[in-house]
């Protein structure tokens, strides 16, 4: 495929918001005045390496991505194997073969590496009116700390389908990876990204989904490992009716960085997006950001959206970055609002609890396992919902020890 850059043309007469996200190489930093106005290119070159300057990498430790900036030699740092759904496998797309590339664009310098480290995507089909009962499981497993990986996976749910998908993650790698969803008509599909790296694990993932006329898409980004992860997903409710919920939860550790930025667009007439991510936070350097964009477009109308951060810090030395933004082209919607808080423990709920006889390391212990539970129950699938429990009770051991 050929590569593709757009530089939007900044208006001296706006009152927006002017972004300075993207750098292209000969032209310097280009202002752009919104998520959706971003350069794209498959080009890495397009990009530069970033400096951490840029709005789209102030955030993020640009250090400890740097082996991330170059293509790797090969795939051999992760393994890909399926616990369930082997079948739903249709095979490779190349560049240019469809619908590798109907939806995705690379936004940043690492979705173009991916890209161009990727000459076979791996893609997974749900044929058309097919009902699949079990998830579709996907391990990804890291092979060394030492080794690069890219990929780029395309997830395709066919006309009035439905099925989950789940992408797990372990191990320890040096992984650029992107992950192209389209939902077609009237199609329902989950998609749940889980990073349980080893803390040596180097991981940036742009996820980029297109959802149809009257389908709908739950995608979930839960992060409880890895050293450094940049999960960010990009949602266009492009059809009429369609709809989109983004969860995310993430568990930062001392050293940890987790992050996520999240874009929601409201393009079609009558689509619902609500956004809901909560993360905690504990020991000296953990460090989670959240930056959350949602634009409603001017043909959206009868919109009803919404997006919310929620941050709970357990201990002194951590640290959460949380900004949401929202921008409206039409009036004429059912309604749209943001929110984000980051906070320690409430007084008042430890003070309730310890009052009917109950410790303060067992009242902290349930004040934290009902702040994050309200994610995990939404999954829909017992099993993983038990283990992301078991997850958080680990960590909330570790805290209190």
């Amino acid at each position: 495929m050929t590569a593709q850059t757009t530089t939007p043309t900044a208006s001296h007469h706006s009152s927006a918001h002017v972004d300075p996200a993207a750098q292209v190489a000969d032209a310097g930093f280009v202002p752009v005045q919104t998520r959706s106005e971003r350069p794209h290119s498959f080009e890495p070159a397009d990009f530069g390496a970033p400096t951490g300057r840029e709005v789209n990498w102030k955030h993020t430790p640009v250090a400890k991505l740097s082996p991330l900036f170059e293509v790797a030699g090969s795939a051999e740092g992760v393994s890909y194997t399926f616990g369930a759904g082997e079948q739903y496998v249709s095979a490779p797309l190349a560049a240019g073969d469809a619908p590798r590339g109907e939806v995705f664009l690379a936004e940043d310098i690492t979705a173009a590496i991916a890209w161009q480290g990727s000459p076979e995507a791996l893609h997974i089909r749900i044929p058309r009116e097919e009902e699949v009962a079990e998830p579709i499981l996907v391990s990804i497993d890291g092979l060394g700390a030492e080794l690069r990986a890219d990929a780029h996976i395309v997830i395709e749910a066919l006309e009035h389908s439905s099925a989950t998908v789940v992408l797990q993650h372990t191990g320890a790698a040096q992984y650029s990876q992107n992950v192209e969803i389209i939902v077609r008509d009237g199609a329902k599909l989950t998609v749940i990204s889980l990073q349980q790296w080893q803390d040596a694990a180097v991981h940036t993932s742009a996820h980029q989904a297109r959802v149809d006329a009257d389908a709908t898409l739950k995608h979930f980004v839960i992060s409880f490992g890895g050293g450094v992860v940049r999960v960010n997903p990009s949602v266009e409710l492009a059809g009429a009716g369609s709809e989109g919920y983004l969860y995310g939860l993430s568990y930062a550790d001392a050293g940890q960085h987790l992050e996520s930025q999240v874009y929601l667009h409201h393009k079609g007439p009558h689509t619902k997006g609500d956004v809901l991510y909560k993360g905690a936070l504990q020991g000296e350097g953990a460090h989670s950001v959240w930056i959350g964009d949602v634009l409603i477009g001017a043909d959206a109308t009868g919109t009803d959206s919404y997006e919310a951060n929620r941050n709970l810090v357990l201990t002194e030395g951590a640290r959460a970055d949380s900004i949401p933004n929202l921008e409206i082209e039409t009036g004429d919607i059912l309604g749209a609002g943001h929110a984000s808080a980051t906070g320690r423990f409430d007084d008042e709920q430890l003070f309730y609890l310890q009052a009917r006889g109950i410790s303060e390391e067992e009242a902290r212990r349930l004040v934290v396992l009902g702040f994050l539970t309200d994610i995990v129950q939404r999954l829909g699938i017992p099993a993983l919902e038990a283990e992301l429990l078991d997850a958080v009770e680990t960590e909330l051991a570790e805290v209190n020890a």
